[in-house]
């Protein structure tokens, strides 16, 4: 069966999970639910209609809060939420990456991290190992997450950022 990916928001974080979903090439099909986008085939509240057409769906909205109550209505609604990881990251085989995160160009998950629900984490960023990324965050372009670190949930940060 080709899997099809339905993404909540199609704003510019949708965008990115797009990219990302198409170069992993795991969907054959790929949509967006969104309130104020012309390219969307349904607004944020006709997710349920949707579910027996898609086999996943994640949500690309920037706002912490909403994002993870998006995945919580998806996960409740029995939609299989999925972990979108661009074909030029490196993520350790013993990294753990929980549902709904997703992981763009470049960036270095290191040994034994892990990231909770619902995260971003921007191109070129690198989460060194034995660290704690909770639920909710954006590690923005360039953040640097020193070993043994925890970024509490839905930390946002700057370009190139060092948390220490």
């Amino acid at each position: 069966m080709q899997q099809k990916l339905l993404i909540v928001g199609a704003g510019q974080y949708g965008m990115v999970a797009k990219e990302i979903a198409e170069a992993t090439g795991d969907y054959s099909v790929i949509a967006f639910l969104d309130d104020n986008n012309p390219v969307a085939i349904g607004k944020l509240n006709e997710f349920e209609k949707y579910r027996d057409d898609y086999t996943h769906a994640i949500v690309a909205i920037g706002n912490a809060v909403q994002r993870l109550d998006w995945l919580d209505k998806l996960e409740q609604c029995g939609y299989p939420i999925p972990v979108l990881i661009h074909p030029t990251a490196y993520v350790s085989p013993s990294a753990e990456i929980a549902a709904g995160s997703f992981i763009e160009p470049h960036t270095v998950i290191h040994t034994e991290v892990v990231i909770d629900k619902g995260c971003i984490i921007s191109a070129g960023t690198i989460v060194n190992h034995n660290s704690k990324i909770g639920s909710g965050c954006h590690l923005n372009c360039g953040t640097i997450v020193a070993s043994n670190s925890v970024v509490p949930s839905q930390t946002k940060t700057q370009c190139g950022t060092r948390i220490v």
